[in-house]
């Protein structure tokens, strides 16, 4: 049974792609990609079947990462049961996956800046519709963030890793 990462941002075309990208490619590095089902939502349906924003396409993969082209869709209720990880990019989402979850999962949903409290932020700023600077200091922090919540699910898992590959891992 694979472990379900869902990332969440507003519209779902910049944030959670790049996340998904990011976390994907971690965890290829670490030849683990087969323990995971990673998926990007948005909790704004405005952009539902769209591909992900071209900006962040462009600098993810400027950076070796590969965002998912498939279509953004909205955050589903029966997501918030599926995944595991249940990850905002800032607390507006963090409020909605809260919201929506049925009783006794409102404490999974949590902001990917958790795993990364040396980066002294807790929103990821929504880059749509600014520059090519705001999308890759976007990306910065989820590179940390991702790396954390790697090593966080890896720590929690590690006995039924695979051993070989693991120095790999952010």
């Amino acid at each position: 049974m694979s472990i379900g990462v869902l990332f969440v941002s507003t519209g779902g075309i910049c944030r959670a792609p790049m996340a998904a990208g990011v976390f994907r490619t971690f965890a290829s590095r670490g030849r683990i990609e087969s323990m995971f089902d990673v998926v990007a939502a948005g909790t704004f349906d405005g952009h539902a079947g769209e591909p992900p924003s071209l900006l962040a396409f462009e600098v993810a993969q400027r950076r070796g990462y590969d965002v998912p082209a498939a279509p953004v869709r909205p955050l589903r209720q029966e997501d918030l049961s599926r995944y595991d990880h249940l990850i905002a990019m800032d607390r507006s989402n963090l409020a909605a996956l809260r919201w929506m979850a049925p009783s006794g999962r409102t404490d999974v949903p949590q902001l990917l800046m958790r795993h990364a409290p040396q980066a002294a932020a807790i929103d990821i700023v929504d880059p749509y519709g600014g520059t090519t600077e705001d999308y890759e200091r976007a990306l910065d922090l989820i590179e940390k963030g991702c790396a954390g919540l790697m090593m966080t699910i890896v720590s929690k898992a590690a006995p039924s890793l695979p051993a070989k590959g693991q120095e790999n891992l952010p």
